[in-house]
């Protein structure tokens, strides 16, 4: 008899059950080449000269990890802007905001977060605060690398919880703080997911021992269809730029999240209940310092808790907080609404 020890055991036991199944395949659809080439079709459609490239951190979490990122401008003079991208994504989905964000010649920059994406997937602690240590130090360690004395740091969802704990470690590397969508600021609340969409409530309901996207890695080639169906709703906000084209979308959501899960298991481990923050921001938020302004930009149909940064703006009376609201956007404000959200982050820079 095995005894599972951790929710990662038990995933692992199933996910190698599910490679054995499909193991008669004459290639695997999941691999690191077929997710380098759909961030390559999708990043074919940003006009803007780019550069991508690894940037290597050092033994950070285990070995010597290295972060994937793309750059745009970087021979520019301005403060420059950092995207930090949300659970499960990559750099790749930001392909609708890179030329929006570059046109006044502002140095921008994406990295795939430690653990997601095309960056290094170690096996990160499994107790919260030294999980969020480490993404925090290989945050920095980047921005050592890459010869940034100070940016504006935007985060979106679980980007932005990452943004907001390096500004509290490292507020003199920050400009200007954007929160998208964040995730993770306020304290668990009893039957507070009446909005939350049905996927979320699957994730955090029926699946909440494994870790959130294990059917994807489970279903093999499958997966693809799993993202593409289940998840159209994503794949349409990319028709701007995409055209009928969106499936590439869907696929490189997918070859994301089939890689060895290092930065989902992360993510789990910082989970309280129904998707809260074992260690809330809200709690934490009156240690930034004054001195650094803080955006937060929602969707206005967004399932995440808006009136979070009311309560941040009421209580910090020192420093300064705007708040703004884009309607006909949800929680992927920065693709729904993509040419607003630009002018909104493009008006912050500015300021």
């Amino acid at each position: 008899m095995i005894i599972m020890s951790t929710d990662c055991d038990v995933e692992s036991s199933l996910v190698y059950r599910g490679a054995f199944f499909w193991s008669w395949l004459p290639k695997s659809a999941m691999s690191w080449k077929f997710l380098k080439e759909a961030e390559q079709k999708l990043l074919s459609y940003v006009k803007s000269p780019y550069r991508t490239r690894y940037v290597d951190l050092g033994p950070i979490v285990e070995h010597d990890e290295k972060i994937w990122t793309i750059e745009i401008n970087s021979d520019k003079q301005k403060s420059p802007l950092v995207l930090l991208h949300g659970f499960g994504a990559g750099i790749a989905l930001w392909c609708m905001n890179f030329d929006g964000l570059s046109n006044n010649s502002r140095p921008v920059y994406a990295m795939d977060l430690l653990g997601f994406g095309r960056s290094s997937r170690p096996q990160f602690s499994s107790n919260s605060e030294k999980i969020e240590k480490q993404f925090v130090n290989s945050i920095e360690k980047w921005r050592t690398e890459m010869k940034i004395e100070k940016c504006i740091l935007l985060g979106h969802s679980f980007g932005g919880y990452l943004a907001t704990a390096y500004t509290l470690q490292y507020p003199e590397r920050v400009q200007h703080l954007i929160l998208v969508d964040p995730w993770g600021f306020p304290e668990e609340r009893k039957n507070h997911h009446k909005n939350v969409p049905w996927w979320v409530k699957g994730i955090f309901y029926v699946i909440k021992p494994l870790n959130p996207l294990w059917p994807v890695r489970f279903a093999g080639p499958f997966g693809n269809w799993i993202v593409a169906n289940l998840r159209s709703d994503i794949l349409m906000k990319y028709e701007p730029i995409l055209g009928d084209k969106t499936s590439i979308i869907g696929d490189y959501i997918y070859q994301c999240n089939s890689q060895r899960p290092t930065g989902e298991s992360a993510f789990h481990h910082l989970l309280k209940g129904f998707g809260w923050a074992k260690n809330p921001m809200i709690k934490r938020f009156h240690d930034i310092h004054n001195e650094v302004p803080i955006t937060f930009i929602y969707g206005q149909d967004t399932w995440m808790d808006q009136s979070i940064a009311d309560v941040v703006k009421k209580e910090r009376l020192n420093g300064v907080v705007n708040i703004e609201k884009i309607p006909n956007a949800g929680h992927h404000v920065f693709a729904d609404q993509y040419e607003k959200f630009n002018d909104i982050v493009n008006k912050v820079c500015q300021e």
